[in-house]
């Protein structure tokens, strides 16, 4: 038996409420040939160890390679996309891209959190927006879109739903990411996740310009503007993080550019 035909023969159902993944192939813009992949990469161990007695079915061993195939795919692009930067300089570089804040985002971006298969507690504790969860099922999928569609099927979503939009020139400037650092600080001070809104849309569809708000709960933190949403989300976390900041050194009396 071939190892593709292995992970898509029949299996008994768990009679379990399992939220369908169809939504999310249309979302990432990708069907997969395997559906079992799609379902494990979205079963939470909590998941297994409720209903199907065993973690051997959870995604942990997926997000293990999903982990490996995106530090790959995010290299590949920054060498060739810098061909003058030093080691160190495309490791802090990468670091940005593959860290967790970030990947929390971008499971928040496709809608991952609806589609995950949690036990019933996971579930009714706020297992869909847990941080860690969103992470780990993040790069279970992209281990699954590996095996389901080889490399360039992983290459092609990490392009699409990373790289495409994102500055790598702002970012090799200051190897800073806002919208990582803000959702790290507001998690960190319990704050919950910042949510963006996008305020205004200025100009034709060919030359579109984005004003975009960051809230935290119901507070505005900051506004940012960009060619792209992506951009002026950035601005706007930038902005959002200077006033969370600010707000701590007040509160604490010194300055937030204090050394």
């Amino acid at each position: 038996m071939s190892f593709f035909n292995w992970f898509s023969r029949p299996r008994p159902v768990p009679a379990s409420p399992t939220p369908p993944a169809d939504g999310l192939e249309a979302g990432i813009g990708y069907v997969f040939q395997h559906p079992e992949l799609l379902r494990q990469a979205l079963t939470h161990r909590s998941h297994t160890g409720q209903y199907e007695g065993s973690r051997s079915a959870s995604n942990e061993r997926l997000e293990f390679l999903g982990d490996a195939v995106l530090d790959l795919c995010v290299s590949h692009h920054l060498f060739l996309s810098f061909p003058d930067k030093k080691e160190g300089e495309l490791t802090k570089l990468k670091s940005i891209i593959v860290s967790g804040p970030f990947l929390v985002q971008l499971a928040g971006e496709i809608g991952l959190g609806r589609h995950l298969r949690l036990s019933e507690s996971e579930d009714r504790t706020g297992g869909r927006q847990r941080a860690s969860i969103l992470e780990d099922a993040f790069e279970a999928l992209l281990g699954a879109l590996y095996l389901d569609g080889g490399m360039s099927a992983a290459e092609d979503f990490v392009r699409r739903h990373i790289l495409d939009d994102l500055d790598l020139t702002q970012a090799s400037r200051d190897n800073r990411n806002y919208k990582s650092l803000l959702l790290e600080l507001s998690q960190g001070r319990g704050l919950g996740n910042p949510t963006y809104h996008v305020v205004e849309e200025i100009g034709p569809d060919h030359r579109k310009h984005f004003v975009v708000d960051v809230l935290v709960g119901e507070q505005v933190l900051g506004r940012g503007s960009g060619a792209s949403k992506k951009k002026a989300e950035q601005e706007a976390a930038r902005e959002g993080l200077a006033a969370l900041e600010g707000r701590r050194a007040t509160l604490t009396g010194t300055s937030p550019h204090a050394g």
